[in-house]
């Protein structure tokens, strides 16, 4: 069973992320079938812009510890849905972690539930938020990102909006999306497509300077003994050694 949904609506076509038993963690699997049908979705002259959400109480809890996607997938799904030609909307009504928040930050438009919550959890298992930084650094107000990325504090769906990192909060997540989709619905494809461009010039500049460093960082930092400790102590619901 395939861990992404497809529906259609009117030209928009939703892709939901279906694996509930990992919080729709991010495995090689689910980013590989997110890819795929991405790249359907851009062949089809029928869908005029897509929606990214989610079943359960997650949009993503961030990297799959026991089945991780490869950094290069993970990076060529991010450039992917910034260069999709078609807007890709995100509606989150759950919460959101670490690596999770990277894929969020790639969507053109986002809006959350007031019960959202967010966390970059990843300096608890010691790593650092870098693959993900490709997207949120260029869209996201750097001093909350230094709070939140240093700390891994959890926040709110108010303060996700503050800070940029997504588009509208409300109680009803579909009522704040509703005259969104109506807009791209009304707008043309090449109006839209050429929009779109203009919007993602430097979130694409960041991806041709810093993709390969950050891949490359990612990739040690995964492999080092903290990093070790910190996956285990989490898989293991304890602290980390260094937590005083």
């Amino acid at each position: 069973m395939t861990p992404v949904r497809r529906t259609r609506e009117r030209g928009v076509e939703t892709l939901t992320l279906d694996s509930p038993h990992n919080r729709n963690a991010l495995s090689a699997t689910l980013v590989g079938d997110l890819a795929a049908a991405l790249t359907a979705t851009a062949a089809d002259p029928g869908a005029r812009a897509v929606v990214l959400t989610h079943t359960g109480t997650t949009f993503s809890a961030g990297a799959d510890l026991r089945d991780p996607p490869d950094p290069d997938a993970l990076v060529g799904l991010f450039r992917q849905i910034a260069e999709l030609p078609k807007p890709v909307v995100a509606r989150v009504a759950g919460h959101v972690r670490a690596g999770g928040l990277g894929l969020l930050a790639a969507c053109d438009i986002s809006a959350a539930s007031h019960d959202s919550t967010f966390a970059f959890t990843e300096v608890r298992i010691g790593v650092a938020p870098a693959v993900i930084s490709l997207t949120l650094l260029p869209r996201t107000d750097p001093r909350a990102l230094a709070r939140y990325y240093l700390t891994g504090e959890r926040f709110d769906a108010a303060e996700a909006a503050r800070t940029g990192l997504v588009t509208a909060a409300g109680d009803d997540v579909d009522a704040v999306l509703a005259p969104v989709l109506d807009g791209l619905r009304r707008a043309s494809p090449q109006g839209l497509a050429e929009t779109k461009r203009l919007l993602t010039a430097r979130v694409l500049e960041a991806f041709d300077r810093d993709a390969a460093g950050l891949t490359a960082l990612s990739a040690r930092l995964f492999a080092s003994s903290q990093a070790r400790e910190g996956m285990t102590a989490f898989l293991e619901r304890r602290d980390p050694e260094w937590v005083v």
